[in-house]
């Protein structure tokens, strides 16, 4: 891309935007942090949208929007979980969003680096390499962190009845 085609742009925001969203908000815990972050991504991808090969823009978003979450985890901002994912226009959604609420407390409890590599692998469906590129790590430690996130997961999560959340 030569020059900047802000048609093009629209319709990868437009595509991109609610998986983008659903990301942050598993990563970030509440929907106005992962709005912010979706926002900022966007900023980010917009100014080098120049550079980008049409191909990669999904993936080069991603690793934008986990680096910018990275990066205000640095700063050490207090992340508040809500009890509800954005919204998808069901319409009965309860028991949904309480399985959601505990999944979240459960993310929320995991340190970043384990938070990451279970949601990357397991909600974006990355295999360990693309993970690891994403997040600049080893595909071992990709492995060893995924594994313990979801230990810890299966260790906070309740066992309901048949199944499990």
């Amino acid at each position: 891309m030569g020059k900047r085609d802000d048609g093009s742009f629209d319709e990868f925001m437009r595509s991109s935007s609610p998986r983008l969203l659903r990301l942050a908000w598993l990563l970030t815990g509440g929907a106005s942090s992962a709005e912010d972050l979706v926002q900022e991504t966007l900023e980010r991808v917009y100014v080098a949208w120049p550079r980008l090969d049409a191909g990669g823009t999904h993936n080069y978003a991603r690793r934008v929007l986990v680096n910018l979450h990275t990066d205000s985890h640095r700063r050490r901002w207090r992340e508040d979980l809500t009890s509800e994912p954005p919204d998808r226009g069901r319409a009965d959604r309860s028991e949904q969003v309480a399985l959601a609420d505990q999944l979240t407390t459960a993310l929320g409890q995991l340190p970043v680096r384990e938070r990451q590599c279970v949601v990357l692998r397991h909600h974006a469906d990355l295999s360990e390499r693309e993970v690891a590129d994403t997040l600049n790590i080893g595909t071992g430690t990709v492995k060893s962190s995924t594994s313990r996130g979801l230990a810890r997961l299966r260790a906070l999560l309740v066992t309901e009845g048949d199944r499990h959340v």
